[in-house]
């Protein structure tokens, strides 16, 4: 029997194209992770070879640069506030946008469709537009230079993409799921918890990263809502690290990277259910 023979398209064709589709991939992968390596191998250069004339790759690797920029300034403590801004910001977010979601994708009230665009609407606003307002609020409700004040406006600014998100993923379970569980005693409480949750475990996946890696690492809010250094979250404790020190790029850099840190594990640890949940986005 005859063996088949490889079309020229099967041999030359298809194959040139995956390779071009890689060497493409591989480009653009550099290209976006090239000053994220580059930063890391710097912050264990010292600081006199890194303000050198010419860009060479650390010879002579040094730790003293994160001891440096842990202890200095404060930077530990600015860590554990973003941690806790961040932290904050995700359970509220995900919890309230969850239970919204439900509302809008389950239940028929008064002017539903009227406030779930009025949600949508929102997001057209640039947030740098709302910052004196914001700051006027935060100043009624005496929660200026407060980190609760901070985790609020973080929440608000992620609810509206968050609910829109969400409710596409609860609309596509089916109802006899929800009946079955309503039948054996269950609340809505229970419903979302136990049934919504787990089924919809991808989305909510993503919607942590992002709310996570918005409250990590958000700047002119964080400046222009906190005053007192104790309260100063990471991003601002990075630039006044540079207002205190000069010109240390190397400590600077391996705060840097401690910084980058936190959203690059939350990431790896989500990335698995978020970009199932991205493509399962994309379809609803």
């Amino acid at each position: 029997m005859a063996k088949p023979v490889l079309s020229s398209t099967g041999l030359f064709g298809t194959r040139p194209r995956a390779r071009l589709r890689l060497a493409i991939a591989v480009a653009l992968s550099l290209l976006s992770l090239g000053p994220l390596i580059y930063m890391f191998l710097l912050s264990f250069q010292s600081n006199n070879d890194i303000q050198g004339d010419t860009v060479v790759l650390p010879t002579h690797l040094t730790t003293s640069n994160y001891v440096q920029a842990w202890t200095d300034n404060s930077f530990g403590h600015y860590f554990a506030n973003s941690i806790f801004v961040a932290l904050a910001t995700v359970v509220i977010t995900v919890s309230l946008s969850s239970l919204a979601a439900f509302a809008f994708a389950r239940y028929k009230f008064p002017g539903r469709e009227l406030i779930f665009y009025t949600f949508l609407a929102s997001l057209a606003i640039p947030p740098v537009l709302l910052i004196i307002p914001q700051y006027l609020l935060l100043d009624r409700l005496h929660l200026i230079d407060s980190l609760v004040g901070l985790v609020l406006l973080y929440v608000s600014f992620n609810l509206p993409f968050m609910i829109f998100f969400l409710r596409g993923f609860f609309a596509a379970i089916p109802r006899e799921y929800e009946e079955a569980f309503r039948l054996d005693g269950a609340g809505t409480l229970r419903v979302i918890v136990r049934l919504f949750a787990p089924l919809s475990l991808p989305a909510l996946a993503l919607v942590s990263m992002f709310t996570f890696s918005m409250a990590w690492d958000e700047f002119p809010l964080a400046l222009t809502m906190l005053n007192t250094p104790s309260h100063f979250t990471l991003p601002i404790g990075l630039a006044d690290f540079i207002q205190a020190h000069g010109t240390l790029w190397g400590p600077f850099f391996a705060g840097s990277v401690i910084a980058t840190a936190p959203v690059v594990i939350v990431f790896v640890v989500t990335q698995r259910w978020s970009r199932r949940g991205v493509s399962l986005g994309g379809l609803r």
